[in-house]
C-alpha cells in the first residue's frame, strides 16, 4: 500500500505494543484529569470506590464505572466539563431524551485531534489535496459538517460546505468545480443519485468516492448508490459525545471500520450484565477516549450493538475494526441522522393534552426514511368533526418538528386502537430491515 493512503502513516500502522502504550498513559492522564476537574466524574468515582491512582494502565480500565446518556442527561451542561469555558472554543450538540440535549465541548486540541481523525477517513477512502471534498451533511449543532469539513482543510483538500438540502444547486456545484469526493447522509447520498439518474447527468459529474454515516444503511443501498453516483462508498461512524464523525472509519478494505486507537480505547460488554467480552464476540460498544481535554467520555456505554476485530487487515493499518453496528440496546431510533426516542414523543403528546398511547412506524421510501406517528384520541376528541381532527394533526405535526428537528405525519386514531401486547403497547415498528 503506498503511502499516500494514509494520512498519518506512523500512528495509523504503529504497532500493536505503541498503541497499547498510548491507550494506557492516555487512559492514566484522562482519568486523573476527569478525578481533579469534574465533580461529576469524582462523584461517580468515589461511589464506585475507585480513585486516579488505581489506573496504572489498560489492565486497570474494567475497575472504572461506566457512563451513559443518562449521566450526561444528569450532569447537563456543565457537569462532565474538564475545563474551564475559557479555554473551550466550541460546542456541539445533538438531541437528548428529554428536553435537555447532548452538549459536547472542546478545546482547540480537541479540533484538532478530531480533523486528524476525519481527514484519516478522507485519505482512506482515496482522498488528496487535490480533491474537491463535497460536505453535504448538516451544519450548525449537528456534528457531520463541521467534522468532515474540518478533516477536509486539515487535509487540504478545497472544501465545499454546501450543507444539505438544495439538491439542484448541490449538483451544479458538483458539475462546475468537479466535486470528487461526497460526504453526506447514505440516504441523501442515494436521493442525489437519483435525481442525477433521473436527469441523466452522469457524465457530467466527477465523483470518486462517498463517505456517509449519520444513520444506518445496507450492503444492497450501498451498491444502489455506489451504481448510481460511479462511486465507491465508504462508512464512517461516530457519536456527538465522543467528538463526531471520524471516530473509526472504512478503509480500501471495506471489512469494518478502522477505530482511531490513538483517541480512543473500545470495549465490547455485554449489555445486560456489564461484563467485557473477548475479540469477536457480538455486544454493546463501549468508547474511553484517553487525549480529550474539554469533554472526555469514560467507559461511554454506545447502545449499538457490533463486533470488533483484531484480524490484520491488509490496508496497513493496524487499528482495530468494528463491524456496522447491528442494532441498538435501548429503544432509540436514527430517523435521517436524528436521535429519536419514544420518551421524547411522549413528551411532546402529554405537554398537547394527550394520553401517551401511540405508535411509531418507521420505514424507507425510496431510500429516504419516514415516519408516521399514531396517536389515540380520548374520547372527548374523537367526537371532534374532521376538520378539527385535521387541525390538531397539525399542530401536533408542529409540536414535534420543533421538538424533534425531524418532519413526521401524524393520525389520530380511534380510542383504544393501537395493539397492547400483555396490556403494553407496542411502541416502535420499523421496517426498514436495517440489520
Amino acid at each position: 500500500m503506498e503511502k499516500q493512503n494514509y494520512y498519518q502513516p506512523e500512528i495509523e500502522c504503529a504497532s500493536r505494543e505503541q498503541i497499547r502504550e498510548w491507550q494506557s498513559e492516555g487512559l492514566v492522564k484522562t482519568v486523573r484529569h476527569a478525578y481533579e476537574n469534574s465533580p461529576y466524574y469524582r462523584k461517580k468515582m468515589d461511589e464506585h470506590g475507585v480513585k486516579p491512582e488505581d489506573i496504572k494502565g489498560l489492565d486497570d480500565l474494567h475497575k472504572l464505572p461506566f457512563i451513559s446518556k443518562d449521566d450526561l442527561r444528569e450532569a447537563y451542561p456543565y457537569g462532565l466539563l474538564c475545563k474551564p469555558l475559557s479555554e473551550c472554543v466550541r460546542i456541539q450538540s445533538t438531541s437528548g431524551t428529554t428536553g435537555k440535549r447532548v452538549i459536547a465541548f472542546y478545546t482547540q486540541h480537541d479540533i484538532d485531534a478530531w480533523d486528524d481523525g476525519c481527514a484519516r477517513a478522507i485519505v482512506a477512502a482515496g482522498g488528496t489535496k487535490d480533491d474537491v471534498v463535497h460536505v453535504s451533511y448538516g451544519y450548525g449543532l449537528f456534528t457531520g459538517g463541521a467534522g468532515l469539513n474540518g478533516g477536509s482543510h486539515k487535509l487540504g483538500s478545497l472544501t465545499l460546505p454546501m450543507s444539505s438540502g438544495s439538491t439542484d444547486r448541490q449538483i451544479q456545484f458538483m458539475q462546475d468545480l468537479g466535486s470528487t469526493i461526497l460526504c453526506c447522509t447514505p440516504s441523501y447520498a442515494a436521493y442525489l443519485g437519483e435525481t442525477v439518474v433521473e436527469k441523466g447527468l452522469q457524465d457530467t459529474i466527477k465523483l470518486k468516492a462517498g463517505i456517509f454515516g449519520a444513520e444506518a444503511w445496507s450492503e444492497e443501498m450501498r451498491h444502489d448508490i455506489e451504481k448510481k453516483l460511479g462511486i465507491k462508498a465508504y462508512d464512517i461512524y461516530g457519536l456527538t459525545e465522543l467528538e463526531g464523525p471520524g471516530v473509526s472509519y472504512e478503509c480500501c478494505e471495506q471489512h469494518g471500520m478502522h477505530i482511531c486507537e490513538d483517541q480512543f480505547i473500545a470495549e465490547i460488554i455485554n449489555p445486560n450484565t456489564g461484563e467485557v467480552l473477548p475479540d469477536g464476540e457480538k455486544g454493546e460498544l463501549v468508547f474511553t477516549s484517553v487525549n480529550k481535554e474539554a469533554f472526555p467520555m469514560i467507559r461511554y456505554r454506545t447502545r449499538d450493538i457490533c463486533v470488533l476485530s483484531h484480524e490484520k487487515c491488509s490496508c496497513g493499518r493496524t487499528h482495530v475494526r468494528m463491524a456496522k453496528p447491528m442494532g441498538r440496546s435501548d429503544d432509540m431510533l436514527i430517523i435521517k441522522g436524528v436521535n429519536v426516542f419514544p420518551s421524547q414523543i411522549e413528551t411532546v403528546l402529554i405537554d398537547n393534552g394527550y394520553s401517551p398511547n401511540y405508535q411509531l412506524i418507521v420505514d424507507r421510501v425510496n431510500n429516504s426514511d419516514t415516519l408516521d406517528i399514531n396517536v389515540e384520541m380520548n374520547q372527548e376528541t374523537f367526537s371532534d368533526t374532521l376538520g378539527e381532527i385535521s387541525t390538531r394533526e397539525k399542530t401536533l405535526v408542529n409540536a414535534l418538528k420543533g421538538f424533534l428537528g425531524i418532519y413526521a405525519r401524524v393520525h389520530l386514531v380511534e380510542p383504544k386502537s393501537i395493539p397492547r401486547s400483555e396490556g403494553k403497547a407496542v411502541r416502535i415498528i420499523d421496517k426498514r430491515k436495517l440489520y
